[in-house]
Protein backbone atom coordinates (compact mmCIF):
# COMPACT_ATOMS: atom_id res chain seq x y z
CA UNK A 1 0.00 0.00 0.00
CA UNK A 2 1.14 3.48 -0.93
CA UNK A 3 2.76 5.24 2.28
CA UNK A 4 -0.17 7.92 2.59
CA UNK A 5 2.45 10.79 3.99
CA UNK A 6 5.08 10.86 1.54
CA UNK A 7 5.24 14.46 -0.12
CA UNK A 8 4.30 12.86 -3.33
CA UNK A 9 1.02 11.02 -2.62
CA UNK A 10 -0.13 14.07 -0.48
CA UNK A 11 0.40 16.38 -3.72
CA UNK A 12 -1.43 13.44 -5.88
CA UNK A 13 -3.97 13.69 -3.12
CA UNK A 14 -4.47 17.46 -3.55
CA UNK A 15 -3.96 18.28 -6.67
CA UNK A 16 -1.43 20.89 -5.88
CA UNK A 17 0.98 22.14 -7.34
CA UNK A 18 4.77 22.15 -5.89
CA UNK A 19 6.09 25.94 -5.07
CA UNK A 20 9.22 24.70 -3.52
CA UNK A 21 9.74 20.97 -4.46
CA UNK A 22 11.03 18.67 -1.57
CA UNK A 23 15.18 18.51 -2.09
CA UNK A 24 14.82 15.14 -0.64
CA UNK A 25 12.44 11.97 -0.52
CA UNK A 26 9.61 13.72 1.81
CA UNK A 27 7.59 12.07 4.40
CA UNK A 28 5.31 14.04 7.36
CA UNK A 29 4.00 13.05 10.54
CA UNK A 30 0.65 13.98 9.88
CA UNK A 31 -1.37 16.93 9.78
CA UNK A 32 -1.55 20.17 11.60
CA UNK A 33 -3.65 23.91 11.10
CA UNK A 34 -1.67 25.11 14.60
CA UNK A 35 1.81 26.60 14.04
CA UNK A 36 3.32 26.50 17.39
CA UNK A 37 4.91 23.66 19.05
CA UNK A 38 2.55 21.03 17.47
CA UNK A 39 3.84 21.94 13.96
CA UNK A 40 7.26 19.49 14.45
CA UNK A 41 7.33 17.29 11.67
CA UNK A 42 3.86 17.63 10.60
CA UNK A 43 2.51 19.35 7.64
CA UNK A 44 1.38 22.90 8.04
CA UNK A 45 -2.23 23.60 6.17
CA UNK A 46 -2.45 27.69 6.38
CA UNK A 47 -6.55 28.04 6.56
CA UNK A 48 -8.03 31.21 5.57
CA UNK A 49 -11.26 32.16 7.23
CA UNK A 50 -12.77 35.82 7.51
CA UNK A 51 -10.71 36.78 10.32
CA UNK A 52 -8.06 34.29 10.71
CA UNK A 53 -5.51 33.61 7.73
CA UNK A 54 -2.86 31.34 8.60
CA UNK A 55 -0.86 32.33 5.80
CA UNK A 56 0.17 35.24 8.29
CA UNK A 57 2.23 32.43 10.49
CA UNK A 58 4.11 30.33 7.77
CA UNK A 59 7.41 31.22 9.36
CA UNK A 60 6.30 29.97 12.75
CA UNK A 61 5.11 26.80 11.32
CA UNK A 62 8.93 26.41 9.46
CA UNK A 63 10.58 27.32 12.87
CA UNK A 64 8.26 24.76 15.02
CA UNK A 65 9.62 21.89 12.50
CA UNK A 66 7.02 21.74 9.89
CA UNK A 67 8.76 20.21 6.65
CA UNK A 68 6.16 21.10 4.32
CA UNK A 69 3.28 23.91 4.66
CA UNK A 70 -0.02 23.58 2.75
CA UNK A 71 -1.15 26.92 0.96
CA UNK A 72 -3.63 28.52 -1.44
CA UNK A 73 -2.04 31.43 -2.46
CA UNK A 74 1.35 32.81 -4.10
CA UNK A 75 4.37 33.45 -2.10
CA UNK A 76 7.05 35.51 -2.52
CA UNK A 77 10.08 32.61 -2.30
CA UNK A 78 13.06 34.34 -3.58
CA UNK A 79 15.69 33.90 -0.67
CA UNK A 80 12.63 33.65 1.73
CA UNK A 81 12.25 30.21 2.73
CA UNK A 82 15.01 27.53 3.58
CA UNK A 83 15.44 24.70 0.86
CA UNK A 84 14.51 22.06 2.86
CA UNK A 85 10.81 23.56 3.38
CA UNK A 86 8.54 21.88 0.81
CA UNK A 87 5.61 24.96 -0.20
CA UNK A 88 2.61 23.10 -1.92
CA UNK A 89 0.11 25.38 -3.76
CA UNK A 90 -3.74 24.09 -3.83
CA UNK A 91 -6.89 25.71 -4.66
CA UNK A 92 -8.54 26.26 -1.48
CA UNK A 93 -6.96 24.89 2.03
CA UNK A 94 -10.05 24.56 4.04
CA UNK A 95 -11.14 21.75 1.10
CA UNK A 96 -7.72 19.92 0.94
CA UNK A 97 -8.05 19.47 4.87
CA UNK A 98 -11.94 17.69 4.33
CA UNK A 99 -9.97 15.62 0.98
CA UNK A 100 -7.31 15.08 2.34
CA UNK A 101 -9.43 13.57 5.35
CA UNK A 102 -12.05 11.37 3.14
CA UNK A 103 -8.91 10.27 0.97
CA UNK A 104 -7.08 9.16 4.86
CA UNK A 105 -10.40 7.77 6.50
CA UNK A 106 -10.39 5.27 3.21
CA UNK A 107 -6.96 3.64 4.58
CA UNK A 108 -8.44 2.88 7.50
CA UNK A 109 -9.58 -0.52 6.51
CA UNK A 110 -10.05 -2.12 10.20
CA UNK A 111 -11.35 0.57 12.08
CA UNK A 112 -15.43 1.14 12.63
CA UNK A 113 -16.05 4.87 11.82
CA UNK A 114 -18.82 6.29 13.95
CA UNK A 115 -20.63 9.69 13.39
CA UNK A 116 -22.67 11.51 16.01
CA UNK A 117 -24.72 14.00 15.13
CA UNK A 118 -28.07 15.35 16.79
CA UNK A 119 -30.04 18.84 17.85
CA UNK A 120 -28.84 18.07 21.48
CA UNK A 121 -26.41 15.92 23.42
CA UNK A 122 -23.85 14.99 20.86
CA UNK A 123 -20.56 15.67 22.84
CA UNK A 124 -21.80 13.76 25.69
CA UNK A 125 -22.77 11.12 23.64
CA UNK A 126 -19.22 10.58 22.40
CA UNK A 127 -17.90 10.57 25.30
CA UNK A 128 -20.52 7.85 26.31
CA UNK A 129 -19.71 5.80 23.46
CA UNK A 130 -15.27 6.82 23.70
CA UNK A 131 -15.51 5.10 27.16
CA UNK A 132 -17.70 2.11 26.59
CA UNK A 133 -15.56 0.93 23.53
CA UNK A 134 -12.28 1.73 24.81
CA UNK A 135 -13.39 -0.75 28.08
CA UNK A 136 -12.41 -3.64 25.26
CA UNK A 137 -10.73 -2.22 22.28
CA UNK A 138 -8.30 0.43 20.88
CA UNK A 139 -9.64 3.69 19.37
CA UNK A 140 -10.05 7.72 19.49
CA UNK A 141 -12.71 10.10 19.73
CA UNK A 142 -13.56 14.02 18.38
CA UNK A 143 -11.79 16.39 21.14
CA UNK A 144 -13.97 18.36 23.26
CA UNK A 145 -16.28 19.95 20.29
CA UNK A 146 -14.23 19.42 17.18
CA UNK A 147 -17.38 18.54 15.03
CA UNK A 148 -16.76 21.19 12.29
CA UNK A 149 -15.15 21.31 9.08
CA UNK A 150 -11.79 21.46 10.72
CA UNK A 151 -12.71 19.41 13.93
CA UNK A 152 -13.39 16.64 11.75
CA UNK A 153 -11.16 15.96 9.98
CA UNK A 154 -8.38 16.59 12.17
CA UNK A 155 -9.99 14.15 14.18
CA UNK A 156 -9.88 11.64 10.99
CA UNK A 157 -6.11 11.88 10.06
CA UNK A 158 -5.22 12.10 14.19
CA UNK A 159 -6.67 8.05 13.62
CA UNK A 160 -3.88 5.26 13.91
CA UNK A 161 -4.74 2.02 10.94
CA UNK A 162 -4.74 0.01 14.07
CA UNK A 163 -7.45 1.44 16.14
CA UNK A 164 -10.58 -0.46 16.26
CA UNK A 165 -12.95 2.50 16.00
CA UNK A 166 -13.08 6.44 15.34
CA UNK A 167 -16.00 8.50 16.98
CA UNK A 168 -16.34 11.69 15.36
CA UNK A 169 -18.46 14.27 16.42
CA UNK A 170 -20.84 16.56 13.56
CA UNK A 171 -22.49 19.30 14.13
CA UNK A 172 -23.98 22.01 12.02
CA UNK A 173 -25.44 25.51 11.92
CA UNK A 174 -26.29 25.88 8.22
CA UNK A 175 -27.76 24.21 5.68
CA UNK A 176 -25.34 21.43 3.58
CA UNK A 177 -23.04 21.51 6.48
CA UNK A 178 -23.41 18.01 7.60
CA UNK A 179 -23.74 16.53 4.19
CA UNK A 180 -20.39 17.51 3.48
CA UNK A 181 -18.80 16.35 6.52
CA UNK A 182 -20.80 13.22 5.78
CA UNK A 183 -18.29 12.95 2.79
CA UNK A 184 -15.67 12.77 4.85
CA UNK A 185 -16.29 10.60 7.58
CA UNK A 186 -18.44 7.82 5.15
CA UNK A 187 -19.51 6.25 8.66
CA UNK A 188 -20.11 2.93 9.46
CA UNK A 189 -22.25 3.49 12.10
CA UNK A 190 -24.52 6.91 12.32
CA UNK A 191 -26.12 8.08 15.48
CA UNK A 192 -28.99 10.88 15.74
CA UNK A 193 -29.01 11.71 19.49
CA UNK A 194 -32.04 14.13 19.19
CA UNK A 195 -33.80 16.17 16.56
CA UNK A 196 -35.07 20.27 18.21
CA UNK A 197 -34.97 23.72 17.63
CA UNK A 198 -31.58 24.38 16.62
CA UNK A 199 -29.74 27.17 14.70
CA UNK A 200 -33.19 27.90 13.07
CA UNK A 201 -31.58 31.13 11.43
CA UNK A 202 -29.87 29.17 9.58
CA UNK A 203 -32.44 25.88 8.95
CA UNK A 204 -35.64 27.84 8.73
CA UNK A 205 -38.01 25.21 10.70
CA UNK A 206 -38.02 21.77 12.43
CA UNK A 207 -37.76 20.40 8.77
CA UNK A 208 -35.19 22.19 7.93
CA UNK A 209 -33.48 20.71 11.23
CA UNK A 210 -34.50 17.35 10.31
CA UNK A 211 -33.28 17.20 7.04
CA UNK A 212 -29.95 18.25 7.74
CA UNK A 213 -29.93 16.09 10.94
CA UNK A 214 -30.61 13.31 8.70
CA UNK A 215 -28.29 13.86 5.96
CA UNK A 216 -25.39 13.51 8.09
CA UNK A 217 -26.30 9.80 6.41
CA UNK A 218 -25.77 10.70 2.98
CA UNK A 219 -22.13 8.88 2.61
CA UNK A 220 -23.00 5.81 5.49
CA UNK A 221 -20.84 3.18 4.13
CA UNK A 222 -22.34 0.18 2.51
CA UNK A 223 -24.69 -2.00 5.17
CA UNK A 224 -23.64 0.72 7.89
CA UNK A 225 -26.25 1.20 10.69
CA UNK A 226 -28.55 3.82 11.72
CA UNK A 227 -28.83 4.38 15.86
CA UNK A 228 -31.94 7.25 16.06
CA UNK A 229 -33.88 8.91 18.39
CA UNK A 230 -37.37 7.17 18.31
CA UNK A 231 -38.80 10.57 20.38
CA UNK A 232 -38.47 12.35 16.63
CA UNK A 233 -41.09 12.23 14.79
CA UNK A 234 -39.88 11.65 10.84
CA UNK A 235 -35.99 10.79 11.43
CA UNK A 236 -36.43 7.24 10.57
CA UNK A 237 -38.23 8.36 7.17
CA UNK A 238 -35.86 11.14 6.51
CA UNK A 239 -32.56 8.91 7.29
CA UNK A 240 -33.74 6.35 4.78
CA UNK A 241 -33.99 8.71 2.08
CA UNK A 242 -30.37 10.06 2.85
CA UNK A 243 -28.87 6.71 3.08
CA UNK A 244 -30.55 5.16 0.09
CA UNK A 245 -29.60 1.14 -0.63
CA UNK A 246 -26.52 1.42 1.72
CA UNK A 247 -28.71 1.44 4.89
CA UNK A 248 -27.90 -2.40 6.36
CA UNK A 249 -30.20 -1.59 9.59
CA UNK A 250 -32.07 0.97 12.50
CA UNK A 251 -31.88 0.67 15.96
CA UNK A 252 -33.99 3.17 17.44
CA UNK A 253 -33.85 4.30 21.20
CA UNK A 254 -35.60 6.65 23.48
CA UNK A 255 -38.66 6.84 25.47
CA UNK A 256 -41.15 6.37 23.11
CA UNK A 257 -43.90 2.74 23.26
CA UNK A 258 -41.82 2.36 19.30
CA UNK A 259 -38.40 2.29 20.40
CA UNK A 260 -36.51 -1.15 19.68
CA UNK A 261 -34.52 0.16 22.77
CA UNK A 262 -37.35 1.67 25.16
CA UNK A 263 -36.60 3.37 28.39
CA UNK A 264 -38.26 2.64 31.49
CA UNK A 265 -38.42 3.09 35.18
CA UNK A 266 -36.15 6.47 35.24
CA UNK A 267 -34.89 7.85 38.51
CA UNK A 268 -32.64 11.18 38.37
CA UNK A 269 -30.58 11.85 41.52
CA UNK A 270 -27.91 14.13 42.11
CA UNK A 271 -25.40 11.27 41.71
CA UNK A 272 -26.94 10.21 38.05
CA UNK A 273 -29.66 8.33 36.66
CA UNK A 274 -30.67 5.03 36.81
CA UNK A 275 -32.98 3.13 34.17
CA UNK A 276 -34.46 0.31 32.36
CA UNK A 277 -34.61 -0.90 29.11
CA UNK A 278 -37.78 -3.22 27.72
CA UNK A 279 -35.23 -6.11 28.03
CA UNK A 280 -35.16 -5.62 31.64
CA UNK A 281 -31.40 -4.96 31.89
CA UNK A 282 -30.96 -1.91 34.67
CA UNK A 283 -28.41 1.09 34.06
CA UNK A 284 -26.57 3.58 35.69
CA UNK A 285 -24.95 6.36 34.44
CA UNK A 286 -23.34 9.19 36.60
CA UNK A 287 -24.84 12.12 34.67
CA UNK A 288 -27.53 14.15 35.85
CA UNK A 289 -31.13 14.13 34.30
CA UNK A 290 -33.30 11.95 32.51
CA UNK A 291 -32.43 13.09 29.03
CA UNK A 292 -28.54 11.17 29.74
CA UNK A 293 -30.66 7.96 30.31
CA UNK A 294 -31.46 8.74 26.51
CA UNK A 295 -27.74 9.19 25.40
CA UNK A 296 -26.53 6.48 27.63
CA UNK A 297 -28.74 3.98 25.71
CA UNK A 298 -27.69 5.14 22.69
CA UNK A 299 -24.06 4.62 23.60
CA UNK A 300 -25.52 1.07 24.76
CA UNK A 301 -26.81 0.41 21.02
CA UNK A 302 -23.57 1.17 19.30
CA UNK A 303 -21.59 -0.90 21.80
CA UNK A 304 -23.43 -3.83 21.67
CA UNK A 305 -23.03 -3.51 17.88
CA UNK A 306 -19.34 -3.53 18.50
CA UNK A 307 -19.51 -6.76 20.54
CA UNK A 308 -19.49 -5.80 24.13
CA UNK A 309 -21.62 -7.81 26.64
CA UNK A 310 -23.96 -5.97 28.86
CA UNK A 311 -21.35 -6.59 31.81
CA UNK A 312 -18.61 -4.72 30.27
CA UNK A 313 -20.97 -2.48 28.95
CA UNK A 314 -22.66 -1.63 32.57
CA UNK A 315 -19.13 -1.28 34.32
CA UNK A 316 -17.93 1.12 31.91
CA UNK A 317 -21.00 3.14 32.09
CA UNK A 318 -20.75 3.24 35.62
CA UNK A 319 -17.60 5.22 35.60
CA UNK A 320 -18.48 7.71 32.83
CA UNK A 321 -17.24 11.08 33.05
CA UNK A 322 -19.49 13.85 31.34
CA UNK A 323 -17.97 16.66 29.55
CA UNK A 324 -16.87 20.45 30.73
CA UNK A 325 -20.35 22.49 31.43
CA UNK A 326 -22.54 19.78 30.47
CA UNK A 327 -25.05 19.17 33.74
CA UNK A 328 -20.96 19.84 35.31
CA UNK A 329 -21.43 19.31 38.96
CA UNK A 330 -19.38 21.57 41.55
CA UNK A 331 -18.94 22.55 45.18
CA UNK A 332 -17.64 25.21 46.13
CA UNK A 333 -17.66 26.64 49.76
CA UNK A 334 -21.28 25.15 50.23
CA UNK A 335 -22.97 26.14 46.54
CA UNK A 336 -23.74 23.85 44.92
CA UNK A 337 -23.44 24.13 40.97
CA UNK A 338 -25.12 22.70 38.17
CA UNK A 339 -23.00 24.07 34.70
CA UNK A 340 -24.56 23.63 31.66
CA UNK A 341 -23.97 26.87 30.03
CA UNK A 342 -21.92 24.87 27.08
CA UNK A 343 -25.01 25.88 24.33
CA UNK A 344 -28.45 26.10 24.34
CA UNK A 345 -31.26 25.88 22.45
CA UNK A 346 -35.45 25.47 23.92
CA UNK A 347 -35.50 21.45 24.29
CA UNK A 348 -32.09 21.45 26.37
CA UNK A 349 -33.62 24.74 28.75
CA UNK A 350 -36.72 22.36 29.14
CA UNK A 351 -34.91 19.43 29.89
CA UNK A 352 -32.31 22.23 32.22
CA UNK A 353 -35.80 22.52 34.17
CA UNK A 354 -36.69 19.25 34.89
CA UNK A 355 -33.17 18.28 36.42
CA UNK A 356 -33.36 21.22 38.67
CA UNK A 357 -36.91 20.02 40.08
CA UNK A 358 -35.65 16.74 39.84
CA UNK A 359 -32.21 17.21 42.24
CA UNK A 360 -34.21 19.72 44.71
CA UNK A 361 -36.59 17.34 45.54
CA UNK A 362 -33.51 14.63 46.46
CA UNK A 363 -30.94 17.75 47.90
CA UNK A 364 -33.76 20.20 49.66
CA UNK A 365 -31.41 23.09 49.10
CA UNK A 366 -31.84 26.30 50.93
CA UNK A 367 -32.40 28.27 47.73
CA UNK A 368 -32.91 27.25 44.56
CA UNK A 369 -31.40 29.69 41.99
CA UNK A 370 -31.08 29.86 38.04
CA UNK A 371 -28.63 31.59 35.78
CA UNK A 372 -30.47 31.96 32.34
CA UNK A 373 -28.45 33.43 29.67
CA UNK A 374 -30.63 33.93 26.11
CA UNK A 375 -30.48 31.78 23.56
CA UNK A 376 -28.85 32.44 20.57
CA UNK A 377 -29.38 31.86 16.47
CA UNK A 378 -32.84 31.03 16.88
CA UNK A 379 -34.09 33.49 13.92
CA UNK A 380 -38.07 34.00 13.85
CA UNK A 381 -38.75 31.63 16.73
CA UNK A 382 -36.76 33.70 18.78
CA UNK A 383 -39.26 35.53 20.79
CA UNK A 384 -41.62 32.52 21.43
CA UNK A 385 -38.89 30.00 22.27
CA UNK A 386 -37.86 32.85 25.20
CA UNK A 387 -41.58 33.12 26.66
CA UNK A 388 -41.99 29.11 26.18
CA UNK A 389 -38.87 28.73 28.11
CA UNK A 390 -39.67 31.64 30.63
CA UNK A 391 -42.67 30.18 31.31
CA UNK A 392 -41.52 26.72 32.40
CA UNK A 393 -38.93 28.43 34.84
CA UNK A 394 -41.65 30.22 36.24
CA UNK A 395 -43.62 27.27 36.78
CA UNK A 396 -40.57 25.78 38.71
CA UNK A 397 -40.53 28.94 40.60
CA UNK A 398 -36.87 29.51 41.59
CA UNK A 399 -36.43 31.00 44.70
CA UNK A 400 -33.81 33.46 42.48
CA UNK A 401 -33.79 33.82 38.99
CA UNK A 402 -30.66 35.58 37.42
CA UNK A 403 -31.46 36.81 33.88
CA UNK A 404 -28.57 37.70 31.34
CA UNK A 405 -29.14 39.13 28.21
CA UNK A 406 -32.43 41.11 26.93
CA UNK A 407 -34.30 38.22 25.07
CA UNK A 408 -35.09 36.85 28.16
CA UNK A 409 -35.49 40.03 30.32
CA UNK A 410 -38.97 40.48 27.95
CA UNK A 411 -40.56 37.42 29.79
CA UNK A 412 -39.60 38.12 33.56
CA UNK A 413 -42.90 39.06 34.70
CA UNK A 414 -43.72 35.50 34.04
CA UNK A 415 -42.12 34.78 36.94
CA UNK A 416 -44.47 35.25 40.16
CA UNK A 417 -43.95 36.54 43.75
CA UNK A 418 -42.04 34.15 45.07
CA UNK A 419 -39.08 34.28 42.60
CA UNK A 420 -36.84 37.30 43.27
CA UNK A 421 -35.70 38.35 39.74
CA UNK A 422 -32.70 40.43 38.65
CA UNK A 423 -31.59 40.77 35.14
CA UNK A 424 -28.56 42.03 34.03
CA UNK A 425 -27.05 42.83 30.41
CA UNK A 426 -24.63 41.07 29.76
CA UNK A 427 -21.42 39.78 32.23
CA UNK A 428 -19.16 42.46 31.17
CA UNK A 429 -18.04 45.16 33.42
CA UNK A 430 -17.74 43.26 36.91
CA UNK A 431 -21.29 42.17 36.08
CA UNK A 432 -20.00 38.30 36.39
CA UNK A 433 -19.14 39.43 40.24
CA UNK A 434 -22.11 41.43 40.57
CA UNK A 435 -23.96 38.12 40.46
CA UNK A 436 -21.80 35.47 41.91
CA UNK A 437 -21.97 37.91 44.83
CA UNK A 438 -25.70 36.56 45.38
CA UNK A 439 -25.03 33.73 45.88
CA UNK A 440 -25.16 31.99 49.60
CA UNK A 441 -24.10 28.86 51.41
CA UNK A 442 -26.95 25.87 50.81
CA UNK A 443 -27.88 27.53 47.40
CA UNK A 444 -28.10 24.88 44.15
CA UNK A 445 -27.37 27.24 41.37
CA UNK A 446 -28.15 25.91 37.64
CA UNK A 447 -26.30 27.79 34.94
CA UNK A 448 -27.87 27.34 31.57
CA UNK A 449 -27.84 29.72 28.52
CA UNK A 450 -25.74 30.22 25.08
CA UNK A 451 -22.42 29.88 24.56
CA UNK A 452 -21.89 33.54 23.57
CA UNK A 453 -23.42 34.75 27.02
CA UNK A 454 -20.15 32.94 28.65
CA UNK A 455 -22.35 32.03 32.18
CA UNK A 456 -19.65 29.88 32.87
CA UNK A 457 -17.59 33.11 34.54
CA UNK A 458 -20.09 33.69 36.97
CA UNK A 459 -18.87 30.27 38.81
CA UNK A 460 -15.10 31.94 38.16
CA UNK A 461 -16.11 34.85 39.75
CA UNK A 462 -17.78 32.94 42.44
CA UNK A 463 -14.50 31.51 43.35
CA UNK A 464 -12.70 34.87 43.38
CA UNK A 465 -15.32 37.08 45.08
CA UNK A 466 -15.39 34.02 48.17
CA UNK A 467 -12.13 33.97 48.21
Amino acid sequence: MTDFWTGDNLRQVLGGNWINRPTAPLRVAGVTTDSRGESNGKAFIALKGETHDAHAFLHDAVKNGSPLLIVERDLPLQGEWPANVAILRVQSTANALLKLANCYRRTLEATRVIAVGGSNGKTTTVRLIDQLLSASKRGSASAKSYNNAIGVPITILKAKSSDQYLICEAGTNSAGELAVLSEAIEPDIGVITSIGREHLEGFGDMTGVLNEEASLFKNLRQGGLAVLCADAPGLVEAVRNFAGATLGGIITFGFSPDSDLRIEEVTPTFEGVRFRLQDRSDWFVPLLGRHNASNATAAIAVARRMGLDNDTIRAALERVKGPEMRMERREIRGVRFVNDAYNANPESMLAAVDVLDSISRELKPTRRVVVLGDMLELGDATEDSHREVAEAFAKSAPDLAIVVGPRFSAHTNNFGIRTQVIHLPDLTQGRDGEAAGLLRTGDLVLLKGSRGIGLERVVKAFETVQG
